[in-house]
Parts: structure tokens; sequence; C-alpha cells
């Protein structure tokens, strides 16, 4: 994997066809991401499509692990969305970390593969600099009965 060569992310995202949506409005008492010295972290971010939830359900049961990576990449979109609301995302430096929850049936153990909807995309906009540490986890049950959340802690320029 190299590291994009655009001038800006901003660029960048066009250069593939991808543009950010406007920032999800947070569903309880939070803000979507905060910033403290060069770090942002962003509040775990649901797979919202116009004020809406793409699907609901557990992954492995009802929701497909396919469907669910998808959905991934709408929360990483979504929590792009976010930093570049708080800070601007020409001043992202790289993606350092990404926390991904997949709401899964009994005996779903594909978890990886759900986030890596995420974080192939991240790879495919920041190259090298998208590359991250990660956690991919099942639970019960996400806010709204969604099947993925995504949060990302992001490095910026100094």
């Amino acid at each position: 994997m190299t590291t994009p060569q655009a001038q800006s992310w901003h660029a960048r995202l066009a250069d593939l066809g991808i543009r950010l949506p406007a920032v999800a409005a947070p569903v309880a008492a939070y803000v979507p991401a905060v910033r403290t010295g060069q770090l942002v972290f962003t509040s775990g971010q649901l797979p919202f499509v116009d004020g809406g939830l793409r699907r609901t359900g557990k992954v492995g049961g009802s929701v497909d692990p396919e469907d669910a990576a998808h959905d991934a990449k709408v929360c990483a979109l979504n929590a792009l969305a976010a930093v570049d609301d708080l800070v601007g995302l020409d001043e992202v430096a790289r993606i350092v970390r990404v926390v991904g929850y997949v709401a899964s049936a009994e005996g779903f153990t594909g978890q990886p593969r759900v986030v890596n909807g995420a974080s192939e995309l991240l790879g495919r906009i920041f190259g090298d600099l998208g590359r991250h540490a990660r956690s991919a986890v099942g639970v019960a049950e996400l806010p709204l009965g969604a099947p993925v959340e995504v949060e990302l802690t992001v490095e910026l320029r100094g």
C-alpha cells in the first residue's frame, strides 16, 4: 500500500468518487468528535444515511456479513465527516485506531471481516497513512438496533 499523492484528502475523496455525508446528529448526550492535543477521537458512528439507519438486526442472523461490511464503510465515512466538521479533513496526518462493534447473532465470529469494510475504505483513502491499530468486537446489541458501530482515532498534522 502506498500513500496517495493528492494535494488534500478532500481531493483524494473526489478522485475516488466519494462524498462525505453531513455529520450525523448524536442520538444521546455526546458530541460527534473531540480533539485533545494532536488527536481527534470520534464517538461511535452508526451507519446512518440521510438521517436513518440503513438496516437493523444482528450480523450472522438477519444481516448478511457482506451487507454489514458495507455498513462499516458508511460508519467510517460518518466518522470522517465528524473529523472534517471539527478540524477539517485536510488536517489529518494519519488514522491511528479503529474500533468496530458488531451486533452479533449467537455463534457469529466474523467480526474482523465486517470491520474490514471500514479498514479497507480508510486504506483506499489514506494509503499507508490509513493503516491503523484495530479492535473488532462482537456485542449483543447496539444503539437503535444497528448492526455495526465504528469509532476512529486520528492524528493531526503537527
